[in-house]
């Protein structure tokens, strides 16, 4: 018989999907676990931190990879020419955005395949995610 895994461990993996390019729901889920007071908050916020900026730094890497196949010259179109000016501009802070629904996961793939220092990637990555999660747990613990 297969049990079910740990609501933190749950939790990671959730996040972890949630950040990479497919859809997920962490933030509800953290939301649920928090008022079923069953673990602590800083368990839960530990979890879905950690599992949403593996998860981003994972698409950072694909872009990382990508951009050895497909170099930044081909990015042609006024939209792609305008996104990777902006991303050149404010260079990693910009993954401070990383967490938003819809551009957080381009962001970080874009960041990889401009070759972004991974470093203050990761620290930028973090700050927001833990941010977001951090401010979930203060409005559902």
């Amino acid at each position: 018989m297969i049990e079910a895994l740990p609501a933190p461990l749950t939790l990671f993996f959730s996040a972890l999907i949630s950040s990479t390019l497919l859809p997920g729901g962490s933030e509800a889920l953290l939301a649920w676990l928090l008022n079923q007071n069953q673990h602590s908050a800083w368990t839960l916020w530990l979890a879905a931190t950690s599992g949403n900026v593996l998860g981003s730094l994972l698409t950072w890497g694909m872009g990382y990879w990508i951009a050895r196949r497909y170099p930044l010259k081909t990015l042609d179109k006024p939209g792609h020419q305008r996104a990777r000016d902006w991303l050149q501009k404010y260079g990693p802070a910009s993954l401070l955005l990383a967490w938003l629904p819809l551009v957080g996961d381009p962001l970080c793939l874009v960041a990889g395949w401009l070759r972004f220092n991974f470093l203050l990637s990761l620290v930028m990555i973090t700050l927001g995610k833990a941010l977001r999660y951090a401010l979930i747990v203060g409005l559902f613990s």
